[in-house]
């Protein structure tokens, strides 16, 4: 959230997951193992995952949100 916030983005705390940006992209944080039930049925969402060198799908390596500093 603090690497998004930097780079310009705006940030609101949305019903479901964790943050909202943009009023367009939800997020979830999470382990590997995290659970996709939480975002079910939500358009643009998506997981930030530890522990993942490599995304697929919806969810995101948690490192690759350095890469915005």
């Amino acid at each position: 959230m603090n690497q998004l916030t930097n780079a310009g983005h705006a940030i609101n705390l949305p019903l479901k997951g964790d943050f909202y940006v943009n009023d367009q992209f939800t997020f979830e944080i999470g382990g590997k193992g995290k659970s996709t039930k939480q975002l079910t049925g939500i358009d643009n969402s998506f997981f930030a995952v530890d522990d993942m060198e490599a995304g697929i799908g919806n969810k995101i390596p948690l490192w690759m949100f350095g890469l915005l500093y």
